[in-house]
């Protein structure tokens, strides 16, 4: 897809999954064959948050995912040290500088020698403008073909305004559309419950308007709460809403 192309497209797009392929297809295209992509809101200042309730995207295959985001070698992973500090775009060479300068600390060492086993040594790292102090997105783009890092900044060079271009619009869309944490997604009933809390009814009110009993509808808002992972049902309304969830139209 050419650039008008692609934006028209992602702007229409109504699930993740289809935004996702167009995506991935279209950084291909320049020699960005794994993608990751990560987004959080529930920064603090000594965390990310919990992984699961992590926004993540990727091609990459399911063993470096583990190791990569649920062993926590992400936390230390020079890129992302840098994604946090900055905005816009930057080369993986400052990671190969690193090692060669010996600045890196042993966890950046153990993060490095695991990319690497995985063919996960030459890229970009996009850091996206946050919302808020709580939120940070940011992508990872691997090149494992045969180019060097050189050939890639070259490419960046002459295109890197439309690539930066259409992540950040990629990732602007992907904070509109609904995204269903693993094993937190809602059952359509959990979330007709949530969102008749959110409109300030009462059980019997949902019951009545669900036609539930108010037992029922308590056990649907309970498994919603468990789902989401919080205590009380005003939090899970706000999480569900934070991820989209909330009034989610059916395609």
């Amino acid at each position: 897809m050419t650039l008008n192309e692609y934006l028209t497209f992602i702007s229409y797009a109504k699930t993740l999954e289809e935004l996702w392929d167009a995506h991935c297809r279209q950084m291909a295209k320049y020699g960005f064959d794994r993608l990751l992509y990560g987004y959080t809101q529930y920064r603090t200042e000594t965390s990310l948050g919990d992984p699961e309730d992590f926004v993540i995207l990727t091609n990459h295959c399911k063993e470096y995912l583990e190791g990569f985001v649920q062993r926590g070698l992400y936390f230390n992973a020079p890129m992302l040290k840098w994604a946090l500090q900055n905005e816009g775009a930057a080369s993986w060479r400052m990671i190969g500088e690193a090692m060669a300068s010996g600045t890196m600390t042993p966890q950046e060492q153990e993060v490095f020698a695991f990319n690497k086993s995985a063919g996960v040594t030459i890229g970009y790292t996009i850091s996206f403008t946050s919302v808020s102090m709580r939120s940070k997105g940011a992508i990872s783009m691997a090149h494992y073909g045969d180019k060097s890092q050189d050939e890639i900044d070259a490419m960046w060079d002459e295109h890197g305004d439309d690539i930066l271009l259409m992540n950040n619009m990629a990732h602007l869309k992907i904070l509109t559309l609904p995204y269903n944490a693993p094993n937190r997604a809602l059952t359509k009933r959990q979330r007709e419950a949530l969102q008749w809390v959110g409109d300030g009814k009462t059980t019997q009110d949902i019951a009545l308007l669900m036609g539930l009993t108010a037992a029922t509808v308590e056990k649907h808002l309970r498994l919603a709460r468990e789902a989401l992972s919080v205590e009380t049902t005003a939090q899970a309304v706000l999480k569900a809403s934070l991820q989209n969830q909330m009034f989610v139209m059916e395609v």
